[in-house]
């Protein structure tokens, strides 16, 4: 692996990329990150934000939900046990391998598609929520397209929650210590953070909106937004999660929580 680059990416090529690392990274992500997220649990970021005391969803007992990007879904077997008619899909194979030996190991079987953000296998006004936490969204290059897909398989008035790296984070060090508390990048800089093999092919991309380029891809997309929670890093949390961590935590937003409803 060579040093990451900020260079622009097509949507296959940022799709290529996205499917070839989670397929790489699927056990070792579930062997450092799984004791945090548990099996069967919903956490929205490394703050802990955990959507059975959130309820962010609202009631989803016999609502029929779409998680995109699901990883092993996690979230999925969560709202299954609540009741939620629940349908999943991540863009990574592998990772929906992982998925079926959490099915196994809780007894919670998810339904689970491989498919990609920017056409979504789903037929138009089937879902009543669709929820992302930290999936799909952002590693598409074009988050209109994704958002429109998304609100096509919503119902009229669907809700979407879906939570993303802070756009103020992007222009600080990947760096969760006080150290990580300086501007190394322009805010308004978009383009995006890839990671390439030896042969140059990326096999890594992340791409950065700020806050107004996300209002204007959901409204863009049909979406009224509701809400937007910047959740605050909470005592007792001790957990370092790549930038994300304690120190840092306490003075800045890691993570921003999207809410809005299908016009």
């Amino acid at each position: 692996m060579v040093e990451p680059q900020r260079v622009e990416l097509s949507e296959s090529e940022t799709s290529r990329a996205s499917r070839t690392y989670w397929d790489s990274a699927a056990e070792e992500y579930l062997e450092e990150h799984g004791e945090f997220l548990g099996d069967d649990k919903f956490i929205w970021s490394p703050e802990g934000v955990d959507e059975a005391a959130a309820q962010l969803l609202g009631p989803v007992r016999g609502k029929r939900v779409l998680e995109v990007g699901c990883g092993a879904a996690q979230c999925s077997r969560w709202l299954a046990g609540q009741g939620a008619n629940v349908v999943a899909f991540d863009i990574s194979v592998e990772q929906l391998r992982v998925g079926r030996e959490l099915d196994r190991r809780t007894g919670t079987a998810v339904r689970t598609v491989a498919a990609d953000a920017v056409a979504i296998p789903f037929a138009s006004n089937t879902f009543d929520i669709a929820c992302s936490a930290f999936g799909a969204l952002p590693f598409v290059a074009d988050a209109e397209a994704a958002l429109g897909e998304i609100a096509r398989t919503l119902k009229p008035g669907g809700l979407l929650v879906f939570s993303v790296t802070h756009p103020i984070r992007w222009s600080m060090p990947d760096d969760p210590t006080p150290a990580g508390l300086r501007i190394t990048q322009s805010y308004f800089d978009r383009t995006p953070y890839v990671e390439v093999d030896a042969d140059g092919t990326p096999v890594y991309a992340e791409h950065h909106r700020t806050t107004g380029d996300w209002i204007r891809a959901l409204t863009t997309a049909g979406f009224v937004i509701d809400d937007l929670l910047e959740p605050e890093w909470p005592a007792g949390n001790d957990n370092i999660w790549g930038g994300w961590g304690p120190d840092r935590g306490r003075l800045v937003p890691g993570t921003a929580i999207w809410s809005a409803r299908k016009n």
